[in-house]
């Protein structure tokens, strides 16, 4: 799929696609956002190029919080394509107390280099706020879902999941955060987990970098393609 169409789709699904995340309190301004890019090249003996970005937005008001996030992989080497992939999630969850609430997300992913054309996933669940500190909190989440998953081969594969996740947040300073996002899909035909560790400090009011390692493992992968990636990433993270 083109990279150009690839935009185009995820844009239109992450306007179409909300979803939340930690379970506070109703904040003051309804509206949340952040943007994210981080750009590396090098020439010489050998030329490469890789691109990663991420967009999110989150809308929160009375019981709902709603937040949709895209993210952008594309490498090449020499001119050649190494790795192109692009996610985009949604999700929305009602609170019933301050700790607790229930969700709904949806996902959709293209990985040509991971050995299928597209894998989309929906999991509705229920999510609490197990530690509730002033500098330290963790989420923990849990439900059942489907997936579906179209091969480069022509082969389609349906299954039920069950995910569990935990988000983990350290505020180390009044300008820096350490984060943990781990999930893992637990299917009748593999298992997908991920994992995405990283450190943001604030550069100016709207302006962070980020330092970010994810590592994916994915249990059950067609011939030739490894059963666990990873991604170091430095960004340059605008809020608004």
């Amino acid at each position: 799929m083109a990279l150009k169409n690839e935009y185009v789709i995820g844009g239109a699904m992450l306007l179409a696609m909300a979803g939340p995340g930690f379970a506070d309190e109703a904040v003051t301004k309804p509206w949340k956002g952040d943007a994210e890019l981080g750009i590396v090249k090098t020439s010489g003996n050998t030329s490469t190029q890789s691109i990663t970005g991420r967009g999110g937005i989150t809308y929160e008001r009375d019981q709902w919080r709603h937040a949709g996030k895209i993210e952008i992989l594309n490498s090449s080497s020499e001119d050649v394509t190494t790795a192109e992939r692009y996610t985009v999630t949604g999700k929305s969850d009602y609170k019933l107390d301050a700790l607790s609430y229930v969700f709904g997300s949806l996902g959709y992913e293209n990985d040509r280099f991971a050995g299928f054309d597209y894998r989309t996933t929906e999991v509705i669940g229920y999510g609490r706020r197990v530690i509730n500190r002033d500098t330290i909190t963790l989420d923990l989440e849990a439900g059942p879902g489907a997936r579906q998953t179209k091969f480069l081969n022509g082969d389609s594969n349906n299954e039920l999941i069950g995910r569990i996740a935990g988000l983990f947040a350290w505020k180390v300073s009044s300008t820096a955060t350490f984060t943990e996002d781990l999930s893992a899909d637990i299917g009748q035909d593999s298992t997908i987990i991920k994992s995405v560790t990283a450190l943001k400090a604030q550069v100016a009011d709207n302006l962070a970098m980020k330092a970010s390692l994810t590592v994916r493992n994915i249990s059950d992968v067609p011939v030739g393609v490894k059963k666990t990636d990873s991604e170091t990433a430095l960004t340059l993270v605008y809020g608004f």
